[in-house]
């Protein structure tokens, strides 16, 4: 079933338009048992993160439809394997899932980002349970946000997030049958 990656800058409007043509595709194409589900990357680490998640439940619980939210800020794999025929699924987004995949373990020591291949196995398993999905009847909409307008950076992890992140968007955008960016408000479809 249909992939559809979206991404542009923060606040550029992206997130209404992932959530508005999700919501325009479940009204139109529901099926007897069809969920809409809305796979949540967030974790309130600060005050300004908790007002953004705010935000984003609060627009969603205005529509006149309802969405099953999903919290998976770290095992996205999971999450994406239990989806099933006929799901209308929302995944905002792969830049909060990238940065939290880095630091899983911080907590305990040491983060997957100082772990040799921990990086690489976690793109592993999420490219893989993605490629699975699209095998099934879902309608994916993936959400990014595009951090590439700026020159490289001097320190070696950030540049790293980075390059990871860009490669993981070729990689979403390849296999994706619409792709669209963002930017202040205006929708540019590339795909």
């Amino acid at each position: 079933m249909p992939l559809i990656f979206i991404t542009g800058g923060v606040r550029s409007g992206k997130s209404h338009f992932a959530e508005q043509a999700a919501v325009t595709h479940f009204q139109t194409k529901f099926m007897h048992g069809q969920r809409l589900i809305y796979i949540a990357s967030g974790v309130a680490m600060d005050r300004e993160m908790e007002k953004r998640i705010g935000r984003h439940q609060a627009d969603r619980q205005a529509q006149t439809v309802k969405w099953l939210t999903i919290e998976a800020p770290y095992e996205i794999a999971d999450t994406l394997n239990n989806l099933i025929d006929g799901d209308v699924v929302l995944w905002d987004c792969v830049t909060t899932w990238l940065t939290n995949a880095f630091y899983e373990g911080f907590d305990t020591g040491t983060p997957c980002v100082a772990q040799p291949g921990c990086l690489e196995e976690k793109l592993r398993v999420v490219k893989r349970a993605v490629e699975t999905l699209l095998e099934k009847r879902v309608t994916f909409f993936v959400v990014s946000n595009e951090l590439f307008d700026e020159p490289p950076y001097t320190n070696e992890e950030v540049e790293l997030y980075r390059q990871m992140l860009g490669k993981l968007h070729q990689w979403f955008v390849s296999i994706a049958d619409e792709a669209y960016e963002i930017n202040y408000g205006i929708v540019k479809k590339w795909k």
